[in-house]
């Protein structure tokens, strides 16, 4: 009886040894753990291999400081409406963000709000610890949306485009009886402006149309009524920049701009390769159409000028001296005298001081000269 109890501990202590084996084996190799190897002092303490234990690295994730924040000054700010809130001029100003403290400047205007007093008014909202960063005051903008003559100008000819024989707006131009100067409107008004009323004759191109700007107090207190005129234009070159009689026309003079019909020619420059590298004939204004008639090539010779004349015919080259009888360019046919022979040729201008003359009879007679110098 008891040899058969001590048989069946035995049994189940090896069950036991043998199913652990396996279990660490297979922990093993699915990489649950790291290997170790023996150490010596392991070994000669407890002799064989350390049996190899599962361990789990607990991660302790440390408490999370919430950032404080402090109420910061700002340098400067920029507001919609009529009044100006503590969160305009603070960064960080909590629940009293949306207190309105002061008046805004006017629409489109900027001022300046010493740091003192914007400290004396949040302190009444309970904002404190404020940073002021050393400012001595905040920059203040209220933001406005600007409405210029092209503004306007646009608008009246996407109203007239196309109707009353007009060709489309790209073709137009529109003259102002007076100047228009830009006007200030709030920020948060982003509508079109809108035509009440308009009048228009075909026959003298005059107009005479009100606007408005729907949702705006500021203009409704501004005269919103224009007049004046529209015609067709064209397409020319103009100078950017007063040319005086005689200067020479660089390709950055001329840009393309529109012109009223009534400018038109035939003559009119469209094209910057028809004017630069010529000289004005006379004195011509920014943003005037210019023609070809304003200008002349740059004279290389002038009148009575001493040049060289030369002839070439397949390896001889003869040059004697003359004088022009009249101005010329580059590319000129200008009279020249032979000053020996006292004759008159016809000769091109091939650069300053030297003209060339063809393989004419006359031209023969000149390179024969006893004269003459040749090589």
């Amino acid at each position: 009886m008891i040899f058969s109890t001590m048989i069946r501990s035995t049994i189940r202590l090896a069950a036991l040894s043998a199913l652990t084996t396996l279990a660490l084996a297979g922990a093993s190799a699915a990489g649950e753990f790291p290997a170790r190897t023996p150490t010596p002092e392991f070994t000669q303490r407890f002799g064989g291999a350390p049996i190899k234990v599962l361990t789990t690295n607990v991660v302790v994730h440390a408490i999370e400081t919430p950032v404080v924040t402090r109420p910061t000054l700002k340098a400067e700010a920029t507001v919609i409406g009529d009044v100006v809130r503590i969160g305009d001029l603070i960064e960080n100003a909590g629940e009293a963000a949306e207190v309105a403290i002061f008046r805004a400047p006017d629409i489109g205007q900027t001022g300046t709000v010493p740091a003192s007093r914007v400290l004396e008014a949040v302190l009444l909202h309970r904002v404190l610890g404020l940073d002021t960063r050393g400012l001595a005051e905040v920059v203040v903008t209220r933001a406005s949306r600007p409405i210029t003559g092209k503004d306007i100008e646009a608008r009246i000819l996407r109203a007239l485009a196309g109707q009353s024989g007009l060709p489309d707006a790209s073709s137009l131009t529109v003259a102002f009886d007076n100047e228009i100067k830009p006007m200030q409107v709030e920020a948060a008004i982003t509508a079109e402006l809108r035509i009440i009323r308009l009048g228009y004759d075909p026959r003298s191109g005059r107009f005479d149309i009100s606007l408005e700007l729907p949702g705006s107090a500021i203009t409704r207190k501004l005269p919103m009524r224009f007049t004046g005129s529209i015609g067709e234009t064209f397409e020319a070159l103009v100078p950017t920049r007063a040319i005086a009689q005689g200067d020479v026309v660089r390709a950055s003079d001329l840009v393309p701009a529109r012109r009223p019909k009534s400018e038109a020619a035939a003559n009119v420059i469209r094209e910057a390769e028809q004017a630069v590298g010529m000289v004005a004939k006379r004195a011509l204004r920014a943003g005037q159409a210019v023609r070809q008639s304003d200008f002349a090539k740059q004279e290389v010779i002038a009148r009575n000028q001493s040049v060289t004349i030369s002839y070439e015919v397949p390896g001889v080259t003869v040059s004697i001296r003359g004088q022009a009888l009249e101005p010329g360019a580059q590319g000129d046919l200008i009279n020249v005298l032979n000053v020996q022979s006292k004759k008159t040729l016809q000769a091109t201008v091939t650069g300053p001081g030297r003209v060339s003359v063809g393989n004419t009879t006359a031209s023969a007679r000149v390179a024969t000269l006893p004269s003459n110098n040749t090589r």
